[in-house]
């Protein structure tokens, strides 16, 4: 269960939310039979920009949050925290244990909110299943030695993500969402920088920021993300020097896009 300093970290009314939550469920025994990767380095909070993603929605369906009439996400959200090596690898499918959503059934009016669903379909889970889009989460299983089971994996992230919120932090500076204007990458990434005391990674698609991508040690505290080491290649960042950050429109519900 979700400690009460942790729990301090989110706002009023969705801290009021989780601490029903963690009453409710306390989440399983966190021993899942553990493979043999070596311990991660640091974790990697990886956010989305639902206005770029929907873009590229032609169908729709009940598990598409760009698809939703109400409630549609106007925010950065979730789309993983992932432990990472600081070679620029991951490990990933560290228990045998499967994904198991009654574990976090007392979260899942959060995880519709904050870390919803782009995409129809079921993705893809360990060991060759398919399942509901947090079951994905196989990055996550090899968290276990700081955050313990599924259930408290999923309110940590919820607690991180709130903690750091680049949505405000954007918004704050008047960066919002619009579709004609365009903004300064390098004033995003100070924005972050002086909020958080870290450099994020920006990932764009078609000149649009699709991801924010936030790096921690296991204390959660802020840290840069992968250590290039000698000899490795660097990646060409695919955002140019101005992005849009393109408004949300919502779909209609389960209605086809022309």
């Amino acid at each position: 269960m979700a400690s009460p300093s942790a729990i301090a970290l989110l706002p009023a009314a969705a801290a009021a939310l989780l601490l029903v939550i963690a009453g409710v469920n306390a989440g399983g025994d966190g021993k899942g039979r553990v493979s043999n990767q070596r311990e991660f380095d640091y974790f990697k909070l990886t956010l989305q920009w639902p206005g770029t993603l929907c873009r590229r929605t032609r169908h729709c369906c009940s598990s598409n949050a760009c698809c939703s009439s109400s409630n549609s996400p106007a925010e950065f959200t979730i789309h993983g925290l992932w432990p990472d090596y600081n070679d620029g690898t991951w490990p990933a499918c560290c228990t045998q244990d499967n994904f198991d959503e009654k574990e976090i059934s007392t979260l899942v009016d959060a995880l519709q909110k904050y870390w919803p669903s782009y995409y129809c379909g079921s993705t893809s889970t360990c060991y060759g299943g398919k399942g509901s889009f947090w079951a994905h989460e196989k990055h996550g299983t090899c968290s276990s030695s700081v955050v313990g089971d599924e259930y408290n994996y999923f309110v940590t992230t919820l607690n991180v993500y709130f903690k750091y919120n680049v949505t405000r932090v954007l918004f704050d500076a008047g960066y919002v969402p619009s579709n004609t204007e365009k903004y300064p990458l390098g004033g995003i990434i100070t924005e972050i920088q002086n909020a958080f005391h870290t450099t994020p990674e920006i990932a764009c698609s078609n000149g649009a920021v699709q991801e924010i991508r936030l790096c921690f040690y296991k204390d959660f505290q802020p840290r840069d993300c992968a250590v290039t080491l000698p000899g490795m290649s660097v990646s060409k960042s695919s955002c140019p020097k101005y992005v849009s950050l393109p408004a949300y429109t919502s779909r209609g519900k389960f209605s086809k896009i022309l």
